[in-house]
C-alpha cells in the first residue's frame, strides 16, 4: 500500500505539469502598463497569460517570453486592467420612454436585451459590471450564462429587483416593495437564496427605519453589500445610520451642494476606517454631457450601440431619441449641471472613495460609450487625477466586490482581464472610447 502512495503522487505531479505545459500561453509585449495598483506604469511590459490566468508579469530585461507563446504586441499602447462600470442597467439600451419599455419588451430580456447589453460593455472594454435593477430570473440566467462561457459578455455583479417602499405602477417584476419589517427580511431572503450578488435600495426615506434596518441587517447576515441611492438629502442620512455599503448618485434635485448636516455625517463615517472606506457611485457624465448631446447628435448615429440587439429593436430607440432636447428626463439636468462638480468635490473632500459607474441604459446612454463617457468627465471637466480615475475604474471596485484576488488589478496569478488602447491612456483618457484589445479571463474578443 505504501509503495502505490508513493508512486501516484509523482505521477499526479508530472501529468499537472505536462497539462499546464499544454495550455496555450500568451505574451503581451512592449507596452506602457497601468498595473491598477497607481504605482508608476512599467515601460516595455511583458504580461505572460497561460490559460484563463496571468503566469507572470514584468518588462522585457526581467521576464523571458517562452518559446511556445503567442506574441501580441502592445508596442505604443497603454495596457491596463479590464474597466469596471459599476452602474448599468442591462435590461434599458438608451429608449427614452422609461414606460413603454417596460410594457414591450420583458419578454425579449434574458434571450436578446440583456445578453446585448453585456456584449457591447464587453466590446467597450468593460470586462466587469454591477448590474443594478432586472428581473431576479432573468439577472441570473444571463450572469450565470456569461460565467459559463455560453455568451460572450461582461461579468455581471447582479442585484436583481430593486427593493424600496412600494413599486412603481407595471414595474412589479423587477422592483420590489416593502411592507413592514418581516416582509424586508423575507425579501432579502428571496434574493439572497436565488444568488445575487448585492442588494439594490432605492426611495429609503420613504421607508420606516425598521423596516429599512430589517432590510440592511438582512443583507448583511446573508453576506450581501448594499447600495443605496442618495439623490435625496434624507436618503443619505438614512443610508448612513443603517450602514449601507455604497451611495448611488449624486441628487436628483438642482439644490447647489449637499447639506452641511450631511457632510457632518459623511466625514463622521469616513473618520471610522475600522468600517473601511466610505463608497460612493456619482453616475455623472449622463447629466454632464446632455447638453452637449443634444446640440450634437451626431454621437448618437453610432452604432456600436447596435451590437446583439434585432433591427426592429434598433429603430424603436432611435425613433424615441430623435428629439433630445424634447425628452421630459432630462428638462431639469441643464439646472443641475453646475451641482455635479460641487458634489464630487465635496465627496472627495470629505474622504469618500469614489467608484466609476454611469447608470448605462437610460435614455440616449448606450453601454458601448457610457463608460469612458464617465472618466472623461472625471479627468477633463472636473480636474480627477487620471490614475485616481482608472483606479476608481479597476482596483476598488474589485475590493468592493470582494473579488479582488481574482481581478482588479495586473497581477500573477489574477485572471487576464486586460484591456489596451494606443497612446498614452494617462494624459489622454479619452482613448478609452475605443479600445483597441480586449483580453476576458485570457480570451481575446477584440
Amino acid at each position: 500500500m505504501n509503495r502505490k502512495v508513493r508512486f501516484f503522487i509523482p505521477l499526479f505531479l508530472i501529468f499537472s505539469f505536462l497539462s499546464a505545459q499544454e495550455t496555450p500561453l500568451k505574451a503581451l509585449v512592449g507596452g506602457t502598463l497601468i498595473d491598477g495598483y497607481g504605482s508608476n506604469p512599467i515601460k516595455n511590459s511583458v504580461i505572460i497569460i497561460q490559460g484563463e490566468r496571468i503566469l507572470a508579469v514584468g518588462n522585457q530585461d526581467n521576464t523571458p517570453i517562452p518559446e511556445n507563446a503567442e506574441v501580441i504586441s502592445t508596442e505604443g499602447m497603454s495596457v491596463l486592467p479590464g474597466l469596471w462600470d459599476m452602474h448599468v442597467h442591462t435590461m434599458i439600451n438608451g429608449h427614452a420612454d422609461y414606460d413603454y419599455w417596460d410594457r414591450t419588451y420583458p419578454p425579449l430580456f434574458q434571450d436578446v436585451i440583456m445578453p446585448a447589453s453585456a456584449q457591447q460593455l464587453l466590446m467597450a472594454g468593460v470586462t466587469s459590471a454591477r448590474d443594478l435593477g432586472a428581473p431576479l430570473e432573468a439577472s441570473i440566467a444571463v450572469r450565470d450564462a456569461i460565467n459559463a462561457g455560453k455568451i460572450p459578455g461582461a461579468t455581471l455583479y447582479v442585484s436583481g429587483p430593486f427593493i424600496q417602499h412600494k413599486p412603481y405602477p407595471g414595474t412589479e417584476e423587477f422592483r420590489w416593495g416593502v411592507n413592514g419589517p418581516e416582509d424586508g427580511k423575507r425579501k432579502i431572503q428571496k434574493l439572497a437564496k436565488a444568488g445575487v450578488d448585492v442588494i439594490k435600495l432605492i426611495d429609503q426615506d420613504q421607508m420606516t427605519m425598521a423596516e429599512l434596518k430589517a432590510v440592511v441587517d438582512e443583507a448583511h447576515k446573508y453576506k450581501l453589500k448594499v447600495v443605496a441611492h442618495g439623490h435625496r438629502p434624507e436618503e443619505i442620512r438614512r443610508g448612513l445610520q443603517v450602514g449601507v455599503d455604497c451611495f448611488e448618485h449624486t441628487g436628483l434635485s438642482s439644490a447647489p451642494a449637499y447639506p452641511d448636516d450631511v457632510m457632518d455625517m459623511i466625514r463622521e463615517r469616513t473618520a471610522q476606517m475600522n468600517l473601511g472606506p466610505l463608497f460612493w457611485c456619482p453616475t455623472v457624465e449622463g447629466l454632464y454631457n446632455y447638453e452637449y448631446v443634444r446640440d450634437n447628435p451626431e454621437k448618437l448615429d453610432n452604432d456600436s450601440w447596435h451590437l446583439g440587439l434585432p433591427d426592429s429593436v434598433v429603430t424603436d430607440i432611435r425613433n424615441s431619441i430623435k428629439h433630445p432636447d424634447q425628452l421630459p428626463y432630462f428638462q431639469l439636468t441643464p439646472i443641475r449641471k453646475p451641482t455635479l462638480r460641487t458634489k464630487i468635490r465635496q465627496l472627495m473632500d470629505a474622504g469618500v472613495v469614489l467608484l466609476v459607474g454611469t447608470d448605462s441604459g437610460i435614455p440616449m446612454k448606450f453601454h458601448s460609450q457610457s463608460t469612458w463617457n464617465e472618466l472623461d468627465v472625471w479627468v477633463n471637466e472636473f480636474g480627477i487625477d487620471p490614475m485616481y480615475a482608472i483606479r476608481a475604474a479597476t482596483y476598488w471596485p474589485a475590493l468592493w466586490m470582494g473579488v479582488s484576488d481574482d481581478v482588479g488589478t495586473i497581477t500573477p496569478g489574477k485572471y487576464a482581464d486586460i484591456i489596451a488602447v494606443n497612446g498614452d491612456v494617462l494624459r489622454y483618457i479619452s482613448l478609452l472610447q475605443d479600445v483597441d484589445m480586449v483580453i476576458k479571463r485570457g480570451t481575446r474578443y477584440k
